[in-house]
């Protein structure tokens, strides 16, 4: 809403303020524009100041924000403004109109581009390539027709010399399927003349910044040395760069549509405008003609042209008068022919323009299906009113069209009000305001009004002259009220030159017009002669531009209207198509006349809102009520203000208005309609959103309350619902890891290898200690089933062999028998030759020392206390050693059995080598060291040997697997190392030195 902003901001609408006076507008307006608030509503009329700098405020972020927004919701904009005119053409089916005034510097070009860019990001939501193509063409037509229409002024640097009008056509999805522009009175005076500090239309300046270009138009002269580009002495604007905006006019021609040879022909007609102020004329013998002179520069006016040299110096020095019978050849003198130049270049250059147009409609032609309605918004960008020193025909014009708009906005604007009172039911308030209709008549009677007495002088046989056009206005207007000149009564006229000024009292102001080149600037000054000259040329374009030139000499043509007549009846056809549509306005104000970004001008803007009509604007739309809303919205703002609407109102909402109203004891100030709610004075709407402010605390509070717990509850929800899902989830994870594995398993038994290849699935990580323990219960199941294949005794075999693999496999010994029968109580073996003599010593040694059963028993050779050697025979049970000397096999009797509680230790060769080291208890002789015969191994004796003592005493028996095994040998530390002999060669131990020896191995 307007009244959204800050009260440091001002009032966001004008109809909101408590004084309507002229002071009061103007401070309201100075703030703002002080604050960078340069948009002010006037209802639905948008009042824009040029801030002459970039603010930041369109970007897509801004769109969205106001995209389907009523401007009544946000704060004032463009934006606000171009949707409710979108959502108007979209929601309603109805044609809807933006017009958009100021005087020239006040940003009307601009606030037309951003109207533009609106419409184009909030359509075509589906991205249709064909849409986009037609926003791409009516967005590239601004350059385009900016560098062929606009031109740096004293005003402005970019000023359109040209009103515009665009309508763009939607279909039903409400993406924009094409459009027209039409124009009105181009300013081609321009072309050959300017004031001092101005300069000629852009593209002149465009093209001579492209060297090869200009250069092959023949314009290689410096702007400085151009007729028609030197008299206003103006050739760069500050910050304007001309080949670059050169670049963007003819990206845009091509955008549009224009071939490569339509963008040359047209950059050489309009080189041709700018040649003809080049061309020179000389008299005739006696005075009483001229002829064009031949030179360099005729030659290239005929080529860009497309004619001759001859033929366009005829049609300048000569004009055919066609009689009844016959035709005469009429000699121009030199002035007459350098008339004639110029009226040809101004025509030529305002044909190229009108070409463009139509060319730019022919592309962006809208094409809507077969019978479907399209629905138009249309954008007028026109001429503001203008009052200037010297006012001529041009300010007339203009003024007049100001005129047709305002009378036209006043009666929309009226229509609108009783309109929607009609619709409510409520009483018309009969409202006073300034009613031009008067100075409208004045201007387009067509009898007694200006331009008729123009077109009658001009049409008057012999010599026209502009000091009749006066002496006939006097005649016909000295009673009306609104004109003036020194010859009607009173004295309004008196201070103005008596033959060539009047004065028209417009509802802006006083204007004086000086009458000076009305007759000229009305006719249609360019003679048939060359017209057909043109027509006849080898150009399409020119063809197309003149097909009036097609006629003989002696055919009578149509006398075309005159200049102001034709834009007499643009305007009444302007003024007919806004008429049918909804209106929307911006009145663009220029703050001060140096471009300054912060200065604020007082009497300069005063002048612009009086020739506005802001004023009448505002005392039209504050008449009756000051505000008007929906009840809806209304009941939604305020329905803290009673406690009988907070915090919901379940009835109708007019009920609920009505029982605000009757809350706050203000039904004097409001009066109900059928759906909105009127209010009377802006004071009421302020002291409702104090009130409203004074709550917000309040209401702050309580929905604070109210989110904090409902986010507690959320959270509350979702901790339990998280927690629920992660049990299921985890519970769900276990099961199917279970499944997965009795899937994998199912068929172990009758696997061959017990499940040692099937891998294992992804463990949850709760479950990964309990896995490995399974991991370890099938090892031992796996370990269990391989061993049921075995006999009892082969079930022995292999847990001797698991033991030894402990000390020596992976590496530790080198051959340690894995693969090996191992013999066991070899010497119990038939194959052993003493075989009975074993076995009857060995149920003598059972007898006498009380072993059960002999576990080992291998041949050996025996390395002595002093590194002798002898053969020996070693018989382990399950409680001894016994030593038993060979080949008697018997037991020495000074050598009784070792108990294997003596025995600490064993050591073996990690080369596999069959020497072994039994380490004794201290106290000993000292330790056993021997090496087994008849390829024994080593590992077979280990395993044994600390089964037995693990099994019957309960400990382990230390195991050291080295390279060389150490010995003690009566106290003293002896080594052993170990070599390998041939095969042939003996197993022995020999000596090295006193303490240590080597095992020689085959």
């Amino acid at each position: 809403m307007a009244f959204l902003e800050a009260a440091e901001f001002g009032h966001g609408d004008f109809i909101l303020m408590e004084d309507i006076t002229g002071d009061a507008f103007m401070s309201n307006l100075k703030l703002r524009f002080s604050k960078e608030r340069i948009y002010t509503n006037i209802g639905e009329t948008v009042v824009s100041v040029n801030p002459y700098k970039p603010l930041g405020i369109y970007s897509d972020a801004t769109v969205e924000e106001y995209r389907g927004r009523a401007m009544f919701e946000m704060p004032p904009h463009l934006y606000s403004l171009a949707d409710s005119a979108y959502q108007a053409m979209w929601r309603r089916s109805k044609d809807s109109c933006i017009v958009i005034s100021g005087e020239s510097g006040a940003g009307k070009t601009e606030a037309s581009k951003i109207v533009m860019r609106y419409i184009s990001k909030v359509t075509n939501a589906a991205h249709q390539e064909e849409v986009e193509r037609v926003k791409n063409l009516l967005i590239q037509s601004n350059p385009l027709l900016e560098a062929f229409g606009n031109a740096k002024t004293n005003r402005n640097d970019n000023s359109s010399r040209f009103g515009k009008y665009m309508d763009i056509n939607f279909d039903f999805r409400g993406n924009p399927v094409g459009g027209h522009i039409s124009t009105y009175l181009l300013e081609k005076a321009r072309v050959i003349f300017q004031q001092a500090g101005e300069r000629n239309f852009h593209i002149f300046y465009q093209i001579l910044s492209d060297k090869a270009l200009a250069t092959s138009c023949g314009l290689a002269s410096a702007p400085s040395e151009l007729e028609y580009l030197k008299r206003g002495d103006c050739k760069t604007v500050k910050g304007l760069d001309d080949s670059a905006r050169f670049a963007e006019t003819r990206a845009a021609m091509k955008a549009v549509g224009f071939s490569e040879a339509e963008q040359s022909a047209v950059f050489e007609l309009v080189s041709a405008c700018l040649m003809l102020g080049q061309l020179k004329f000389s008299a005739t013998e006696n005075n009483l003609g001229s002829e064009l002179q031949q030179d360099a520069v005729a030659t290239k006016v005929s080529e860009l042209l497309h004619t001759t040299a001859e033929s366009l110096g005829r049609a300048l020095t000569s004009r055919t008068v066609a009689g009844k019978d016959e035709t005469v050849q009429a000699r121009q003198t030199t002035d007459q022919a350098a008339f004639a130049r110029d009226a040809l270049a101004k025509s030529l250059y305002d044909s190229v323009f009108t070409w463009i147009v139509s060319r730019v409609n022919k592309s962006v032609a809208a094409t809507l299906d077969a019978g479907s309605k399209g629905t138009v918004i249309g954008v007028l960008d026109i001429y503001g009113f203008e009052i200037f020193p010297t006012n001529s025909f041009e300010q007339l014009c203009i003024n007049f069209c100001n005129e047709k708009l305002q009378q036209l906005v006043i009666e929309l604007v009226l229509k609108r009000e009783q309109d929607e009172y009609s619709r409510e039911g409520i009483p018309w308030v009969t409202i006073d305001y300034f009613n031009n209709e008067a100075i409208c008549n004045l201007i387009e009677d067509p009898k007694q009004g200006i331009i008729a007495v123009l077109d009658e002088e001009c049409l008057r046989p012999g010599t026209q002259d502009d000091k009749n056009i006066l002496v006939h206005l006097n005649k016909k207007l000295s009673s009306h009220q609104h004109y003036a000149s020194v010859g009607t009564p009173g004295s309004e006229g008196k201070d103005l030159d008596r033959d060539l000024e009047f004065q028209i009292k417009h509802y802006a102001g006083k204007v004086v017009y000086r009458v000076t080149g009305f007759v000229e600037k009305n006719k249609d000054t360019l003679f048939q002669d060359l017209k057909r000259m043109l027509y006849q040329c080898d150009r399409d374009m020119l063809k197309e531009m003149w097909p009036e030139g097609a006629k003989s000499e002696k055919e009578v043509t149509k006398r075309p209207h005159s200049t102001a007549t034709g834009f007499k009846l643009s305007m009444a056809t302007l003024v007919e198509t806004l008429a049918c549509k909804e209106p929307y306005y911006v009145r663009c104000i220029k703050p001060n006349a140096t471009k300054s970004s912060t200065e604020f001008d007082d009497e300069i803007v005063a002048h612009q809102v009086r020739y506005l009509g802001l004023m009448e604007n505002v005392r039209v739309r504050r008449a009756g009520y000051s505000y008007r809303q929906l009840y809806a919205p209304f009941l939604q703002r305020y329905k803290m203000l009673s406690k009988d609407t907070w915090p919901r109102w379940k009835k109708d909402d007019k009920s609920g208005c009505q029982a605000i109203v009757s809350a706050l004891q203000i039904d004097a100030e409001v009066t109900m309609g059928k759906t909105k709610i009127f209010v009377k004075r802006p004071n009421t709407i302020f002291d409702l959103e104090k009130k409203r402010q004074e709550e917000m605390p309040r209401m702050a509070t309580i929905i604070q309350t109210g989110w904090r717990g409902w986010l507690a509850r959320r959270l509350f929800r979702q901790v339990k619902a998280i927690v629920l899902i992660k049990r299921r989830y985890k519970s769900y994870r276990n099961r199917l890891f279970f499944h997965k594995l009795q899937e994998a398993f199912k068929d172990i038994r009758a696997m061959p290898d017990f499940g040692t290849s099937v891998v294992w699935p992804e463990a949850p990580s709760v479950l990964k200690a309990g896995v490995e323990m399974l991991k370890t219960i099938q090892k031992y199941w796996r370990a269990r089933m391989i061993l049921k294949r075995y006999t009892p005794a082969e079930q022995e075999h292999v847990k001797a062999k698991m033991l030894a693999m402990e000390f020596c496999g992976g590496g530790k010994m080198v051959n340690w028998g894995v693969a090996a029968t191992w013999p066991g109580n070899a010497l119990a073996s038939t194959s052993y030759p003493q075989v009975a003599k074993f076995n009857e010593l060995s149920a003598s040694l059972k007898a006498q020392f009380g072993d059960s059963q002999f576990l080992y028993s291998a041949v050996a050779v025996k390395l002595g206390r002093n590194m002798k050697t002898s053969d020996r025979a070693y018989v382990i049970s399950e409680a001894n050693l016994y030593r038993l000397e060979l080949p008697e096999l018997a037991l020495n009797k000074k050598k009784p059995p070792i108990s294997l509680q003596s025995i600490t230790g064993i050591s073996v060769f990690k080369s596999g080598a069959p020497g072994v080291v039994l380490h004794l208890k201290d106290g000993s002789d000292g330790d056993i060291v021997f090496a087994l015969s008849n390829g024994r191994l080593p590992a077979e004796l280990l395993s044994v040997l600390y089964s037995v003592i693990l099994r019957k005493q309960g400990r382990k028996l230390k195991v050291t697997v080295a390279d060389e095994l150490a010995y003690t040998v009566e106290g003293k530390a002896r080594a052993l190392d170990t070599e390998t002999a041939a095969a042939a060669t003996p197993l022995t131990f020999k000596k090295v030195s006193a303490t240590k020896a080597t095992l020689v191995s085959p």
